[in-house]
């Protein structure tokens, strides 16, 4: 007779115990010695099955199909419907990036002149200075509205990470819902009111921007709860950087909705429709699998105080921090002020645009080649230590790509960025889950987003703060930015480079997933394949 599915889920919740640091060190030297054959050490056998119905055995001696399973052995299988979750994670992510990226502009009759306040992210330039007919404000001002929402994200982290440790990713999923849904229409309202309420514009900008934390860290978190040990990094790939994929889509399309200031108001109708109607599948996503996924998913996870202690504490969390919220920041950074840097030399705003492209699209290719690479190889230490000295090198050489004024330095050298870049945001993200394991993958995710936009927002204000004045040659380049972001990007290349010497580096949640733990609760060990439902 077949088991209740709530008794399942409940088995091994009750038979596991907490893993202390002495426990997760006693795993790591029984895998070692399982991994060199010493016979004394028991493996428990856990067999995986995929979508085509095959399995696949931690006993490297079994033959799934052919071979009678190992006592005590337990089998995991991953269901239909979590690509469901995650093609509505990455439609939120894709939203949630267009919204924040819409330039919103407002035209006011102020005295004697015409002030024009417009507000800049990733790609979205192109539709502010077509709809601003008159420009009078400072610089400051724009790039402080454009990372408005960076800050926000920040504000939003900590009860991000709460609502992920404690109720999983559809809540997060629904709540970043809700506020997208509201954002717009405020923002909306602010666009129809009569005078244009940029303040109403700005509150509705804030609410996505509160939205944006609950999709961009819940990848790792509905990875690991939905997908096998050999899906994990692709499915957080999918839906992590769906979320830039969504700013190049604004760039190719809202300079056909917004031509002129009189657009504005349709263009940000149109926006909040899509978004509204993207928003409704989020309730209906499913809580979580039937069943646990892997091995590692019936763990129990230490408390928040517990979680946050034991991150805080690892050096490999730090070494890895460092340089994915320092890139990430100076990729939002970058993509904010691109046309910024390249104008100056002459260069279009089309060419300008068709850089900030390449960074964005080439970057999604890479990541969509190494993703699954590394899904099989679990070489996920390698790859950070190739990528981060690759994105130190093609910062420094930024430097010269805008003088040359020829567009070809400045398209290869943001291709190749934002393929090492694109390349390194799921392999850290994964790679953080399995060393600091067993930590939830929500922390270390939240921490290094919040890491990443807090960054973004001050290399933004600080590369503004640096741009060179109206007698410089040529006038207002941001020579001086160029070279602070590649002086930071080389100092945080040391922390990568140390990563294996310095703190773990162990795949703990692998581990467990190879079934060489102590105490491991026993499963069922049906041979059901995949739930089709």
């Amino acid at each position: 007779m077949q088991e209740d599915r709530s008794q399942i889920w409940k088995r091994p919740s009750e038979e596991q115990h907490l893993l202390s640091r002495r426990d997760i060190g006693t795993e790591m030297a029984n895998l070692g010695l399982a991994q060199n054959g010493d016979k004394s050490q028991s493996q428990v056998e856990y067999r995986y099955r995929d979508d085509a119905g095959h399995l696949e055995s931690t006993n490297p001696q079994s033959l799934p199909e052919r071979t009678p399973p190992t006592p005590g052995h337990r089998e995991y299988k991953v269901y239909k419907r979590r690509w469901f979750g995650l093609m509505q994670l990455v439609l939120l992510n894709i939203i949630v990036s267009w919204d924040v990226s819409i330039a919103t502009v407002l035209v006011v009759d102020l005295r004697s002149f015409n002030l024009c306040l417009r507000s800049q992210w990733l790609s979205y330039s192109p539709v502010a200075n077509t709809a601003a007919t008159f420009f009078s404000t400072s610089p400051s001002i724009v790039n402080w509205l454009s990372t408005s929402f960076l800050f926000a994200f920040v504000v939003a982290s900590p009860v991000t990470f709460y609502i992920l440790h404690k109720s999983g990713p559809r809540l997060a999923i629904i709540i970043a819902s809700v506020l997208i849904l509201l954002g717009n229409w405020f923002r909306y309202g602010g666009t129809r009111s009569k005078p244009a309420s940029f303040g109403l514009v700005m509150f509705g900008q804030i609410l996505i921007g509160l939205a944006q934390p609950f999709v961009l860290a819940a990848p790792t978190a509905y990875s690991g709860l939905w997908f096998s040990p050999r899906g994990r990094v692709s499915a957080t790939a999918i839906a992590s950087l769906a979320n830039p994929f969504g700013g190049a889509l604004g760039q190719l399309i809202n300079p056909f909705l917004a031509t002129s200031p009189s657009d504005i108001p349709n263009m940000t109708l149109y926006i909040a429709i899509i978004s509204s109607v993207a928003t409704i599948p989020s309730f209906f996503i499913p809580r979580a699998p039937p069943t646990p996924v892997s091995a590692s998913s019936t763990h129990m996870r230490p408390n928040i105080t517990r979680q946050i202690s034991l991150l805080v504490r690892s050096p490999t969390f730090w070494l890895v921090f460092l340089p994915f919220s320092v890139y990430v920041g100076f990729f939002n950074s970058l993509s904010s002020l691109l046309t910024q840097i390249l104008t100056p030399y002459n260069y279009s705003e089309t060419e300008s645009g068709i850089a900030g492209a390449l960074l964005i699209l080439v970057g999604l290719v890479a990541a969509a080649i190494t993703s699954p690479i590394i899904d099989r190889s679990k070489a996920y230490l390698l790859l950070i230590r190739i990528l981060v000295p690759i994105i130190a090198i093609f910062y420094v050489s930024f430097i010269w790509a805008p003088p040359s004024k020829s567009v070809v330095a400045p398209y290869i050298i943001c291709s190749i960025l934002g393929a090492a870049s694109f390349s390194l945001v799921p392999v850290a993200l994964e790679w953080l889950v399995e060393v600091t394991w067993p930590v939830g993958p929500e922390l270390s995710s939240v921490v290094c987003w919040a890491g990443g936009q807090l960054l973004g927002g001050v290399f933004i204000i600080i590369s503004d703060a640096l741009e060179d004045g109206g007698d410089a040659k040529p006038p207002f380049n941001m020579h001086k930015a160029l070279v602070f972001e590649a002086v930071v990007a080389c100092v945080v290349v040391p922390a990568a480079l140390a990563l294996g010497w310095v703190g773990e580096a162990t795949n703990k949640r692998l581990a467990v997933d190879k079934g060489v733990t102590v105490g491991q609760g026993r499963g069922s060990g049906n041979g059901e394949g995949e739930d089709d439902r």
